[in-house]
């Protein structure tokens, strides 16, 4: 089939060509889209070479799905339009997400509501997908009450900026190296843990916390969850790292839990102290999986669970996520 990727040339749109050559994805004509100022040029998917056309010439090329990774003003202006065409849009940027006429989908959870006349399709944030991927199973069994996260995400979250600005940091600091670098951040991200990701709202948390409490709701189909989030920037690449505290309305069994773990698709259980073994950025890098490990009691409360969280965010927390939600549509002949 014909497939869009719109952003083709940013860090998560690299990232969606790769995942749909890597998957294995049904691609007869492959349409790289980009902003005015990156049409004509190349970019590579399954050893060809491809031309990055407009907006207007992705609409005219009529592919069956459009994956959109180019911001949410692009989103909410061009979306509609690709829609109105009869193109399935599924969409990365927040534009959509808590749109009331949008399914927000996490295949692994959700995807089961999708019909074929949904045209504009919200992938979730990143720090949320990995989230809920853990979580899911273990809400199916005791029912969550309540979370309390907080985050350590990698500055590939940001973009290639914030990337370019941490290893510009680096070698200043390592061999005197005094490259210009751009600034993606207010301070220094190399050394540092910044405690903003987002901007800030008038309740006094970022835009990046609220949506981890709006979007998880929306994706468990449970209004009562409660959620509080503290979202941080660290200076790691390879993925998002989340400590995760839940309260359940029924008690468990922490056997049990592992079991639901285990079984839980799209979930790898990295638990094993006694040799040291749990999830980190750099085993998670490159993978579309969820890692979960740490998993003990509070001991403070009962019916509650600790467990870090670990996933690669341009991936199942972007690209990987946007990719299986094609790949659902078109098993299903929803496409």
């Amino acid at each position: 089939m014909k497939v869009a990727v719109v952003g083709a040339t940013g860090l998560v749109g690299t990232k969606m060509l790769q995942v749909l050559a890597e998957r294995n994805f049904p691609v007869t004509e492959l349409i790289p889209v980009a902003s005015e100022r990156s049409v004509g040029k190349e970019v590579e998917f399954r050893g060809n070479k491809y031309k990055v056309v407009s907006m207007a010439d992705g609409i005219a090329a009529k592919p069956a799905v459009a994956i959109f990774s180019a911001g949410g003003g692009t989103s909410l202006e061009w979306a509609p339009r690709f829609a109105e065409a009869g193109i399935t849009v599924i969409d990365n940027s927040s534009a959509w997400r808590m749109d009331p006429t949008k399914k927000l989908v996490v295949p692994e959870i959700n995807a089961d509501a999708l019909i074929s006349e949904d045209k504009i399709i919200a992938n979730p944030n990143c720090s949320t997908i990995q989230m809920v991927v853990a979580l899911n199973p273990l809400h199916l069994k005791y029912k969550v009450k309540r979370i309390v996260v907080s985050t350590y995400q990698s500055v590939t979250g940001t973009g290639k900026k914030a990337v370019d600005q941490l290893f510009g940091e680096r070698a200043k600091a390592e061999k005197g190296i005094d490259a210009e670098f751009p600034m993606a951040y207010k301070y220094p991200i190399d050394l540092n843990v910044i405690p903003q990701i987002d901007v800030f709202l008038d309740n006094g948390y970022t835009k990046e916390e609220m949506k981890m409490v709006n979007e998880t709701k929306k994706i468990m189909r449970d209004d009562a969850i409660r959620v509080t989030a503290t979202t941080v920037r660290i200076p790691v690449i390879g993925g998002h790292s989340e400590s995760v505290n839940i309260e359940f309305e029924n008690e468990f069994d922490l056997e049990e839990v592992k079991e639901l773990l285990r079984g839980a698709p799209g979930v790898v259980l990295q638990d094993d102290t006694a040799a040291q073994v749990y999830p980190m950025p750099m085993w998670a890098h490159d993978r579309d999986e969820v890692f979960v490990g740490r998993l003990r009691r509070d001991e403070t409360q009962p019916k509650t669970l600790n467990l870090w969280v670990v996933s690669d965010n341009l991936r199942k927390g972007a690209a990987t996520n946007a990719v299986q939600i094609a790949e659902y549509l078109a098993a299903n002949g929803l496409l």
